[in-house]
């Protein structure tokens, strides 16, 4: 299992708006590039990607949590 970190500290959102279906889920399929997530930081919206092919096995945080720089966000398989 391999974490994915947060490079910034900022505001986690799992879905592109609140109306929107989540980027990912347990269980889903990413390569690398795929959009896991966007964290905000100073008003700037920053797309989280998937550093490698795997499975999301755990998500760490919840929607609207305040992270910090290296904080793990995702496990993958």
């Amino acid at each position: 299992y391999k974490e994915i970190k947060s490079p910034m500290v900022g505001t986690f959102y799992s879905s592109p708006s609140p109306k929107d279906l989540p980027y990912v889920k347990v269980g889903d399929k990413v390569k690398k590039g795929d959009v896991l997530c966007v964290v905000e930081a100073m008003k700037l919206m920053n797309e989280i990607q998937a550093e490698e092919d795997g499975t999301i096995k755990e998500i760490l945080v919840k929607d609207g949590d305040i992270i910090e720089y290296g904080q793990p966000l995702f496990v993958i398989e």
